[in-house]
């Protein structure tokens, strides 16, 4: 139960974050735009002219529905770090690290929605960092310190997922967008990470509940 209720936390947290960022994006007077705008200028409190690291305009009617779900994210990407333990990582020092980091993560959403980047720039920046530079980390260890039983393309895949995430967080900072635009770019080093926890946390629900149904078959799959 404990860890259907890790996989079900990270289930939950990715899809209210992006069906309340589609909410938040829908109520822009101006249009809102991936290739543009931060994916931080949807929790802005004001609205101002921003300046860095890109000119755009913001103004966020939902911020405070985007911040809470920010919160919301970061408190259950942490909890599926938590309780996920042995069904999916090693027994090792790696495993504990990637786990950490992972929940870095959590703490780093949980910075960015309770610190808007207009209300206190540096907490912000700190929230920013946990999330692309330790959670991206913690991909690139995850993919050594998975369970045995996970399969092979599996745990190689979200090693070159952490890479390319943290290639893409290093372009960001440098301002080299690849024709993707500021916030293209900066959702290229953050958005993995959660299409990682939300395919995990599927695959680790549908697997188990195949194993309650036909507890042999799975234990021979």
């Amino acid at each position: 139960m404990r860890v259907r209720i890790g996989y079900s936390a990270w289930i939950v947290g990715v899809v209210q974050f992006f069906v309340v960022q589609e909410v938040a994006e829908s109520a822009w007077a101006r249009p809102y735009s991936w290739a543009r705008n931060n994916i931080s200028d949807l929790g802005n409190a004001h609205c101002a002219l921003q300046a860095e690291p890109e000119p755009r305009y913001v103004c966020s009617p939902e911020h405070g529905l985007m911040n809470v779900s920010f919160i919301g994210l970061g408190v259950l990407v942490i909890v599926g770090a938590a309780l996920t333990g042995g069904a999916l990582w090693r027994s090792s020092r790696a495993a504990a690290t990637a786990r950490l980091l992972l929940a870095g993560a959590g703490v780093g959403f949980a910075l960015a929605g309770l610190a808007p980047a207009d209300v206190n720039e540096n907490q912000h920046l700190l929230g920013a960092l946990l999330i692309m530079a330790a959670g991206n980390i913690g991909l690139v260890l995850a993919g050594f310190a998975l369970a045995e039983h996970i399969p092979g393309p599996l745990r190689w895949g979200t090693g070159l997922l952490g890479v390319a995430a943290l290639t893409a967080f290093g372009l960001f900072l440098s301002h080299h967008y690849l024709g993707l635009g500021m916030g293209g770019m900066e959702r290229v080093a953050a958005f993995p990470l959660l299409f990682w926890v939300l395919a995990v946390g599927i695959r680790g629900v549908a697997r188990r509940g195949l194993h309650r149904m036909h507890p042999v078959r799975a234990s021979a799959s």
